[in-house]
């Protein structure tokens, strides 16, 4: 029964590693053509990411703070052995900082850099539902006076029950140089 997942005379019956980069393309194609977006508060706005993103949602943990990083780098957590940056996306959108309540969490974000997927911890004030959102539904945000960081990571916009949802374009929040930057900090932090 096994071999019905596989192609005929496929070499994924044989190797393990062909099995895993099968199933990851597979799950990769499926997160592509979704469209499911997460919907989450960040202040009094509602914001969503297409789920592709979206690695995990976890409670707020103790996070270790950074030094010498912006002031939207909050600091590190250890999730299950591995060292993952979190950003202030209040703060990284130049509003007033985050306060950690029962509701707030950390949502796990893979993030394309330059080719590479690394994952990126974002605090945001709670997280709402799972919608299913058409292309069409989507309407080209207006830039916004005021918000100018905030306007470059937005795809676009959705009207849901009376309110607008801004869909976030998570690949453009966290810039490079910032990144790079992050990653040295937690490699030299591991080493002392």
């Amino acid at each position: 029964m096994g071999n019905i997942l596989f192609p005929k005379n496929s070499l994924l019956k044989r190797n393990n590693s062909n099995k895993t980069q099968y199933f990851m393309n597979q799950i990769k194609e499926i997160k592509e053509k979704s469209k499911s977006y997460l919907s989450f508060m960040i202040g009094e706005e509602l914001f969503a990411a297409h789920v592709g993103h979206v690695n995990n949602i976890i409670e707020v943990p103790r996070i270790t703070e950074i030094p010498d990083t912006p002031d939207f780098i909050k600091g590190a957590i250890d999730l299950r052995g591995t060292v993952l940056p979190v950003v202030d996306v209040r703060l990284k959108f130049g509003m007033a900082p985050i306060k950690i309540t029962p509701l707030t969490c950390v949502l796990v974000l893979e993030i394309n850099l330059g080719g590479n997927i690394i994952s990126v911890g974002a605090l945001v004030d709670n997280v709402h539902e799972v919608l299913e959102i058409n292309k069409g539904q989507i309407q080209s945000s207006p830039h916004i006076r005021g918000m100018q960081s905030a306007n470059k990571f937005i795809e676009g916009m959705v009207k849901i029950n009376e309110q607008f949802l801004m869909i976030l374009n998570v690949n453009k929040i966290f810039d490079s140089e910032h990144l790079h930057k992050i990653q040295d900090q937690i490699i030299s932090t591991q080493k002392t």
